[in-house]
């Protein structure tokens, strides 16, 4: 790779030796992709916060990078911690995965990382523009970045986001590079969805069949007159968990679509396609449903207004959480809208969400509106799901 002279001095290590490591981390990177250059990123996301998944032998590695000097150059955000680093008792976290979790964002908070913990991180301020380089790890959000946004990220790993965060910095290849933000597939969808467990279940129609059709898995999607905000974070977490998708492209609603020729190759999903999907994630019976949860992603505030509306004067009978990042439940409880959703024994869970949290064995089956948490819960806490839309799931909890 050629690297500039400031580069060159972060790999001598005349920065220190966690930028050095840094630098070293991301040359190795673009090796590995055949990248001609580093690009300046301006935003930063990283993955691997939950103690759930990092363990001592990440959290060693953090240290080792917040000891060695380390300094974010850009600003960087992090993904869901193990727990609400407020509220955790209630959730039923136990404290010695509390006090291993704040040594984790301890570690974050010394390299000069916000630690605001969410997968939604363009809700709130990390919200980059058109064309902008950035370096994200959680996938969902690196799909909703590229597609909705029309920012060009890869999909980093934890040490390769936080490298970047380090040096200000990323190898150019993959999405960074135009040629590579071309489509691969049309796909017509035939089907109207509407709600978002109906998005979901389009993600995961068109992520599966990409997985299996193409090696690189970019879309060209007609068909979708219009999509809200939490449609698309909805769209695009299915899209990513069953596809490994990290852009698409819809006519008339992301930016990039309109500079795009749709491609030869044709799929069609249709309304039974949908139907299909969405059922294939229903496998608990109805009475089984103990856990309910909302915001995978992480929700909106136009999201939890809804939650106020529909639980004012009511009571959960289930254990029910409502995951969001930090800064939209301060909004919230500005709003007003935290005291009537408490009031009827919903559980705000900031910071974290039902993916990495450490719940296996607590549940037996998990109602939501999101097709992403529903391959999750199987797939890590072997939960069974039942998968409806956002105002039928607060229904499961008041039953």
């Amino acid at each position: 790779m050629n690297l500039t002279p400031e580069e060159q001095k972060m790999l001598a290590g005349q920065y220190g030796p966690a930028t050095q490591k840094a630098m070293e981390i991301l040359a190795a990177l673009g090796a590995i992709y055949e990248a001609a250059r580093m690009t300046p990123v301006t935003s930063v996301q990283i993955a691997g916060v939950s103690y759930e998944n990092l363990g001592e032998a990440g959290l060693e590695f953090l240290t080792e990078m917040a000891d060695g000097g380390g300094q974010t150059r850009v600003l960087t955000t992090l993904n869901p911690a193990g727990m609400d680093v407020e509220n955790w008792p209630a959730l039923g976290i136990g404290p010695e995965f509390a006090r291993n979790q704040k040594r984790v964002l301890a570690a974050f908070a010394r390299m000069n990382v916000i630690t605001t913990c969410s997968c939604t991180p363009y809700l709130f301020g990390n919200t980059p523009h058109f064309g902008e380089h950035i370096a994200w790890a959680e996938s969902s959000a690196v799909c909703y970045a590229n597609s909705v946004l029309g920012a060009r990220s890869n999909r980093e790993g934890g040490p390769s986001a936080l490298a970047a965060a380090l040096t200000g910095r990323t190898p150019e290849y993959g999405y960074h590079l135009a040629q590579n933000r071309r489509p691969t597939l049309t796909v017509i969808v035939e089907g109207r969805p509407a709600e978002n467990n109906e998005f979901g279940a389009l993600g995961k129609v068109i992520g599966e069949r990409l997985a299996a059709a193409c090696e690189r898995p970019v879309s060209y999607i007609q068909g979708i007159e219009q999509a809200s905000v939490e449609q698309l974070k909805s769209f695009c977490a299915s899209l990513a968990t069953y596809g490994g998708a990290a852009l698409f492209h819809m006519p008339g609603i992301t930016p990039e679509a309109a500079q795009m020729t749709p491609p030869q190759a044709v799929i069609t999903v249709t309304q039974a396609d949908l139907e299909a999907a969405n059922e294939s994630l229903n496998d608990a019976a109805a009475d089984d449903v103990d856990f309910v949860s909302l915001g995978c992603p992480h929700l909106s505030l136009n999201e939890i207004a809804r939650l106020a509306a529909l639980l004012k004067g009511k009571k959960v009978t289930k254990e029910f959480w409502l995951t969001t990042a930090r800064p939209t439940k301060q909004v919230a409880d500005m709003m007003g809208y935290t005291q009537i959703i408490e009031a009827s024994g919903a559980k705000f869970a900031a910071d974290t969400c039902c993916v990495v949290a450490p719940i296996k064995g607590r549940f037996k089956a998990l109602a939501t509106d999101s097709a992403k948490a529903c391959y999750y819960a199987y797939a890590k806490n072997k939960f069974k799901t039942v998968l409806k839309p956002f105002d039928e799931v607060v229904a499961e909890a008041l039953k």
